[in-house]
């Protein structure tokens, strides 16, 4: 459940990152943030998972980085 979920969340964030450079439309950036910081979650589960507390308390605290950013930028915007 994981996997797929983290391949899904990591293939639309590419695809908006994507979208952003060829287009040069930035309007979608704090979305793709967002969606960042939720892979990072996933792969902070997964290392919980694999007994790794070190990355996975990492990959945590850069969600939650993450979130702060994109939920300041959706505020300022």
């Amino acid at each position: 459940m994981l996997r797929v979920l983290r391949k899904a969340l990591s293939i639309v964030t590419f695809l908006l990152a994507s979208y952003g450079l060829i287009t040069k439309n930035f309007e979608f950036n704090y979305f793709m943030i967002f969606l960042l910081g939720l892979t990072m979650l996933i792969f902070g589960l997964e290392e919980f998972r694999k007994e790794r507390k070190m990355y996975g308390w990492l990959m945590v605290v850069v969600f939650l980085f993450s979130l702060f950013v994109s939920i300041q930028g959706f505020l300022l915007k």
